[in-house]
This record gives C-alpha cells, sequence and structure tokens, in this order.
C-alpha cells in the first residue's frame, strides 16, 4: 500500500518512466505481433491435402536443419505405391514445381512466383483447382493455365521454361494459378520428388492417414499435416518474410536496447532526486531492504502500469506498421495481423523486467543512504563517480573498442551487426564516464561568456560543476539519439559509395546480361550468349562422412554448387572447392567425394583443386553440362561478356548493362530496404530518446523549483531565470550530441576500413549531415520546450 501511495503522491516524477515503459512496450509489442502474423501458413494449393510426405534433411556447413534431399524417381515409386494404399487415402500425387512463365507480346508475362510456377497436372487436385473448361494435357506439347490468363482454349500458348520458349496448346483452363502440363513433361524438368501429396476420400480420418503414411515413409522421410504443410513455401515468399523478419527483428532490438538504456538512466535521475526523502525514511527508522524494495516495488507498478498501456498502444499501431511493411514489399501475399496472446504477455514481462532491473541500480544506491542525508541537500551525492562506475564504464568502453576494431575484421554479413553492437557498447560506456567529461567541457563551453558580467553562464558553469552526476543522466538520452542518428545514416551513406565501387571494379570492361522481368537466365539466353561467364547454381548435397573420421555415412550437407563453363573448372568428373568450403566438409585435394543432386541421383567427383576463396569463382564449382544433367530446373545466374565480344538481346526476358550500371543496379535492389529500415531505426531510436529528454529535462526543472524560488527571492527576473534553464539546457544537449557523435566515428571508420578491403577499393567515412543535424535540433527543441515550460509553471505556481 505504501508503494501505491507513494506513485500516486509522486506520479508527475515517474512520469517520465512511464512513458519510456509505454513507447518501449508498443514498440517491441507491435513487432511482436507483425512477427507471429507474418509466419508461414499453409499455402492455397496445398490446402486440399491432408499430409505431405517428404524427404530427409540436410544440414548446412554449421549443422542448422536446411534443404531436403529430394527422392530419384526409383525411391519416391514403392513409396508413392505404398501411400496409395492407405485407407482414406484417394490419390498419392508427386508434387513438381518448375520454372513456367507465358511470354505475350514479346514480354514476359508479371508473375513472382514463375520460378516454381510449373508443374505436373495431378498437382491441380491438391488445392483443389478444378477444371472450368477443356481437358486434362496428355502430349508433352499441351498445357492447362489459369483462366484469369485469358488463353482460350485450342490457342498457341508460348511458354518459356528452362530450355527458352516453346510452343503449347492450351487443351484445358483451371481456376487457380500456374501452368499444369503432363506428368511426363513435367517429371522431365524436375526429375526428383521433393514431396508426395496425400489426397483423402470425403470423410476421411486425418489421423489414420498420417498414421499409416508414417509407417510407408519410415526412416526415408517425414509426413507433415495441418500447419506442418507450411514448410513448403515459395521461394519469393519465403524471401520476402525473411527480409520483414530481418527487418522487425532489428527495429525490436533497437527498441529494447533504448528501453533499458533510457528507463535506466530516468529512474535512476528520479532516485538521485529523492535522496532527502530517503534520508528521512532512514531517520525514522526505514532499513535498507525496506528501501530497495520500496524502490523496486514502485518500479513495478510503473513498469506494469506502462505495460499495459504500452500493449494497448502496440496492437493499434500494428495496423500502421504492417501498411509500411507492405510498401516496403517485405511481407508475404495475403498477410493480415493475428493478435495472439505471447506477444503482449512478452512485451508486458519486458516492460516490467526492464522497470525493476533499472532500479536495481538506483535502488542499491538509495539503500546507503545515511539518515544524515535528511539534512542535506538532495544532490550532495551527485558529486564524482564511486569506484564501481569507474570500473564498469571503462571495462565497457574497452569491450567497445575492441568490437570497433572487429567490425574492420568482420564478414560481409556480420559488419553491420558488429557495427551497431559497437556503438551501443560505446553509448553505454559514454553513458557511465559522462560525468567526468561534464564539469571540464561544461567549463571550456562557457568560457567566453565569463566576461559579459552576466549571471547566466556563471550559474549554469556551476550547476554542471557542482552536478555531474545528474548532467549525466540528463546527456544519457542525447548521446543515444544522435549516436544512433550518426550510425545508421552513416552507414547507409558509407555503403552507397563503397558497394557499388567495389563491383563495378570486379567487373570493369564486361557487358552483363541480366534477366528482366524472369528470374534467372534460361539456355536459349545462354546459347546466345556463348562467350564469358555464365554460371549454372544448383543445391546439392555432400556426404559428410566421406571427410570426416567418426560421422555416420549419411550425414549430409547441403551447398551450393555451380555449374561453370570456364574451360579451367569445366571438367567432367571433377570439383574445384574454396579453403573455407573444403575445411568445413573435411576433404582435401585429390579426395573422392560422393554428391547428391536435385534429381536424387548420387555422382562421386574427384576434388581436383582447393584455391583461395573466391566469390566470383564460387565455393563448389564443377562442369556445367553436369549440373545440366541433374537439375533439369535450374536457371542461369547473370552472364558477364568480356569486352572484346559482343552481348544480345534477341531473346525476351533480358536485359544489357555496363560496368557502372551493373553495379548500382546491384545495389539498388537492396539498397531501398536498407535505406528504409535504417530511416525507420532512426525515427524509433532519436523518437524515443527525444521523448526521454524531454520528460529528463522535465524532472530536472521540477525538481531544482528551489533553486529556482532562492534565485528568484535573490532579485532573479522570470525571464532571467528561463534564459538560464535554457542555456543549462543547450549547453547538456551539445555535451550529449558531441559525444554521440564520437562514440560512433570508432564503428563507423572500422567498417569503411572492411569495406575498402573487401571491394579493393578506396572508401572513406561518409556522415549524412542533414539527418545529424536535424536529430541534433530536434532532441534540442524537445529538451527546451520541456526544460523552459516546467521551469515556467513552476516560477508561476511560487508567485501565486
Amino acid at each position: 500500500m505504501l508503494i501505491l501511495a507513494n506513485v500516486r503522491e509522486r506520479w508527475s516524477g515517474f512520469l517520465g518512466a512511464f512513458v519510456a515503459v509505454l513507447v518501449g512496450v508498443a514498440l517491441i509489442t507491435t513487432t511482436l505481433v507483425i512477427y507471429d502474423s507474418a509466419r508461414a501458413k499453409v499455402q492455397p494449393r496445398y490446402e486440399g491435402t491432408t499430409a505431405l510426405a517428404l524427404p530427409p534433411q540436410a544440414v548446412d556447413a554449421d549443422g542448422s536443419p536446411e534443404d531436403r534431399m529430394p527422392w530419384s524417381a526409383s525411391e519416391a515409386e514403392p513409396l508413392v505405391s505404398g501411400l496409395e494404399k492407405i485407407p482414406g487415402v484417394a490419390d498419392a500425387v508427386v508434387d513438381r514445381s518448375f520454372y513456367a512463365q507465358a511470354i505475350r507480346n514479346g514480354e514476359p508475362v508479371t508473375d513472382e512466383g514463375a520460378d516454381e510456377s510449373g508443374h505436373g497436372f495431378g498437382s491441380a487436385q491438391m488445392a483443389p483447382y478444378k477444371l472450368v473448361s477443356g481437358r486434362a494435357p496428355a502430349a508433352a506439347n499441351e498445357v492447362v493455365v489459369d483462366r484469369d490468363l485469358g488463353a482460350a482454349v485450342g490457342s498457341e500458348l508460348t511458354v518459356n521454361i528452362t530450355e527458352g520458349r516453346e510452343q503449347f496448346r492450351v487443351v484445358g483452363t483451371v481456376d487457380g494459378p500456374g501452368y499444369y502440363f503432363s506428368e511426363r513433361f513435367a517429371a522431365g524438368q524436375h526429375p526428383g520428388v521433393a514431396a508426395i501429396a496425400l489426397i483423402p476420400d470425403k470423410d476421411a480420418d486425418t489421423g489414420a492417414i498420417v498414421s499409416g503414411a508414417k509407417k510407408v515413409v519410415g526412416d526415408n522421410g517425414s509426413v507433415v499435416s495441418g500447419d506442418g504443410r507450411s514448410e513448403l513455401q515459395p521461394e519469393y515468399i519465403e524471401h520476402k518474410r525473411f527480409l520483414g523478419v530481418q527487418l522487425i527483428s532489428a527495429m525490436a532490438l533497437l527498441g529494447l536496447f533504448t528501453t533499458v538504456f533510457v528507463v535506466a538512466s530516468m529512474l535512476v535521475l528520479s532516485t538521485g532526486m529523492r535522496r532527502r526523502e530517503i534520508g528521512l525514511l532512514r531517520t525514522i527508522g526505514a532499513s535498507p531492504k525496506q528501501i530497495r524494495r520500496m524502490i523496486l516495488g514502485e518500479a513495478a507498478v510503473v513498469g506494469l502500469a506502462g505495460s499495459i498501456a504500452g500493449c494497448l498502444v502496440g496492437v493499434a499501431a500494428t495496423p500502421q506498421l504492417l501498411s509500411i511493411l507492405k510498401g516496403l514489399d517485405v511481407t508475404p501475399p495475403g498477410m493480415e495481423i493475428d493478435v495472439a496472446a505471447w506477444p503482449l504477455l512478452t512485451g508486458a514481462l519486458v516492460g516490467v523486467g526492464v522497470s525493476v532491473i533499472g532500479a536495481w541500480s538506483a535502488g542499491r544506491k538509495a539503500a546507503k543512504v545515511a539518515p544524515i542525508e535528511a539534512l542535506l541537500d538532495s544532490r550532495s551525492a551527485n558529486t564524482g563517480m564511486g569506484r564501481g562506475r569507474w570500473i564498469a564504464g571503462l571495462t565497457v568502453l574497452g569491450l567497445g573498442v575492441l568490437l570497433a576494431i572487429g567490425t574492420a575484421t568482420s564478414t560481409a554479413d556480420n559488419r553491420i551487426n558488429m557495427a551497431i553492437a559497437a556503438t551501443m557498447t560505446l553509448i553505454v560506456a559514454a553513458a557511465l564516464l559522462t560525468p567526468v567529461f561534464v564539469g571540464p567541457v561544461g567549463r571550456f563551453l562557457t568560457a567566453p561568456f565569463q566576461r559579459g558580467g552576466k549571471a547566466a553562464p556563471v550559474l549554469v558553469r556551476a550547476e554542471l560543476v557542482a552536478n555531474p552526476r545528474r548532467a549525466a543522466s540528463l546527456v544519457a538520452p542525447v548521446i543515444a539519439a544522435v549516436g544512433f542518428a550518426v550510425l545508421l545514416s552513416g552507414m547507409v551513406s558509407t555503403m552507397r559509395v563503397a558497394y557499388p565501387a567495389g563491383e563495378a571494379l570486379k567487373v570493369a570492361g564486361q557487358t552483363i546480361v541480366t534477366p528482366d522481368g524472369t528470374p534467372g537466365n534460361t539456355d536459349e539466353v545462354v546459347a546466345d550468349n556463348p562467350v564469358g561467364k555464365a554460371a549454372l547454381p544448383t543445391r546439392a548435397f555432400v556426404d559428410t562422412a566421406q571427410g570426416k573420421n567418426g560421422e555416420e555415412a549419411g550425414s549430409y550437407t547441403v551447398l551450393d554448387v555451380l555449374g561453370s563453363r570456364n574451360a579451367k573448372w569445366n571438367k567432367p568428373g571433377e570439383a574445384v572447392l574454396g579453403e573455407k568450403t573444403a575445411g568445413a566438409l573435411g576433404l582435401k585435394e585429390g579426395q573422392e567425394v560422393p554428391v547428391r543432386f536435385a534429381d536424387g541421383a548420387t555422382v562421386t567427383l574427384r576434388v581436383s583443386q582447393v584455391l583461395p576463396d573466391d566469390p566470383a569463382r564460387g565455393d563448389f564449382v564443377v562442369a556445367r553440362d553436369l549440373v545440366r544433367a541433374h537439375d533439369p530446373a535450374a536457371l542461369t545466374d547473370d552472364i558477364f561478356v568480356p569486352g572484346d565480344a559482343k552481348a544480345s538481346t534477341a531473346v525476351p526476358g533480358v536485359a544489357l548493362h555496363d560496368a557502372a550500371e551493373y553495379a548500382l543496379a546491384d545495389y539498388n535492389t537492396d539498397a531501398k530496404l536498407t535505406e528504409s529500415l535504417a530511416m525507420m531505426l532512426i525515427v524509433i531510436a532519436v523518437g524515443y530518446s527525444v521523448i526521454a529528454v524531454a520528460n529528463s529535462m522535465a524532472m530536472a526543472a521540477h525538481g531544482r523549483r528551489r533553486d529556482f524560488g532562492v534565485m528568484k527571492s535573490a532579485g532573479g527576473t522570470v525571464r532571467q531565470l528561463l534564459f538560464t534553464s535554457a542555456g543549462e539546457t543547450t549547453l547538456v544537449i551539445v555535451i550529449g550530441a558531441a559525444l554521440g557523435v564520437l562514440v560512433t566515428l570508432p564503428p563507423l571508420a572500422g567498417m569503411a576500413a572492411g569495406l575498402s578491403e573487401s571491394t579493393s577499393s578506396d572508401v572513406g567515412l561518409h556522415l549524412n549531415s542533414g539527418v545529424v543535424v536535424l536529430a541534433i535540433i530536434g532532441t534540442l527543441v524537445a529538451a527546451l520546450c520541456a526544460g523552459v515550460a516546467v521551469t515556467s509553471k513552476t516560477l508561476k505556481r511560487q508567485a501565486v
């Protein structure tokens, strides 16, 4: 009851922490609801199935579950036969997916999922998609299409497949998307079997079917039903889900860090301003344990209230975030908001937990207050730094420096995360060590104003020198706001210069043939451009037991294999490996390794060379004809035509670029998402920190009402006092902004150095001055408005 009474009595002192928790929990709740809503769902074309039989799963180089290894035709045949005999199963359909895209008026028909739009006709019954007109395809040159395509039965349709453009006769239409060919033709395009769908009889027992299917499949694979069928997702949908999850994960991580950082600094400030009150409680007999319990209890109440409000605000804001993500094209098609209980509970637990953890340090210090403190100035303990803070600050600073150095040496995939981690660490270090800088910096910045004979500069200087720890609490959210604005905008600006320059350097003098409206280049395009690199990628499976002792046979690792037509690598029966891949697989030059391809066939290859890693060459390179023989559905990557040869665009669905255009176009593919992510994170970090700055300044101004009363009694006018408050606030913002810029320079410099090395070009440090100035001005305006408003209100009350 005492805790609740304290919260009610001192609600204005807890308002800042309440708002900070509310905003943080709202952000976390919103991102978690979006994350939960974006989870993989059963695709419409599998809704008519009761279960799916899937092949065994391989692992990636790190041992994480990855692609499933397709069955060969001979392996799948007895499984299909056995599954068809299960009571309640109307049909067991071999589901195949491959590239198919209509060509009209010389241009490919727009289709995001074109690389998986081709199927055998039997797959149409999985949805089920029913024949609207015509009949099922029987010959290799016949096709059934979606009625929305507008192709009449009996008409000729040009369809782009892996081989290139082919003429097909439309023999039927269905009420769903896709191109449906004869089963024999589909097996030629995709010989491996990646899924067998079980179509149930009417009113069949799903449990019995699943149980029977598991007995048939045994150790040769697995059976999924219900929501488990969502495992089969088109690649383009999975890619969008991945991008969206990456974006909202970054938002949630930044929101969590900012919440912890801001709430902790505000609670420390609030508790420090109550030193005399706590001293009075100690005088009347309160024990240190009771003081700690009171501080933690108040924080828990404030955190719970803020969490409840934050959850409500977060749910209300979710549609807006979803709209933004849809605008960035990083959500699965047809995604809708689904509010489950766990995001709300997680957000609430984070809010309460952050509040209690943030109050722990403040409560520990408050418990040490002696009863005599009731007779002293509440800010008497705001001078200097304790040994624990020195140790913590220097330790965190050292860790931040190591992370900044690591940013320069980390891989391209980890460089951004390393830079963000280094900045977070250095922000915490700066906040801990700020009391050391406030006094000297305050003296330096106010020195030019000392000669004017004005009292305000003297008072501002004295306040900063006498109470550095209070000033440090005010500076902390400013460091976070400016630091993240500088880091995120600087990363985008630096990468915008580095990546196109590096890519252009790699392909200088070449003409690049890229897909335009298609997911890849067909064999027709490759034949039309017979000179130059034309890598044919596929996913293959290596039996790692062949290279590593002690592993069981059949322990497969999935990896990207490139088929090359380069005379150096295009040698039958041989493979060229990069050093990292060879080490991960335990392979050496001269060894033989069995490789299982997409059609389920296993081919033994000899490792002819192990070379230094080179992304342009590939990590596992084999003969192009080998990949084509075992993966007829594979599409070719960009074709790099040397300067002394002529590139061709005679085949529809391709475009030509020189080195500069290609590099810029390649970067711009991800630049829009990267820049949008950066701006969203900047808005979150700066907006949140601005709220914290405004609350902190308001709390500080409210806590100094006695000081203002004394200065007013000594003859100070309202204008002079407001000017003094504004001057102190401005000085605090300047110090925080300077530290915010300084803590981000090492990670950005490390990132620039790493980019210089990886792109083989001279990359300097680039800052977005507009974003930085806007963040500083926004923080300053919010702080001035809050500080001056509370000071003005306090002075008016004193006048009354």
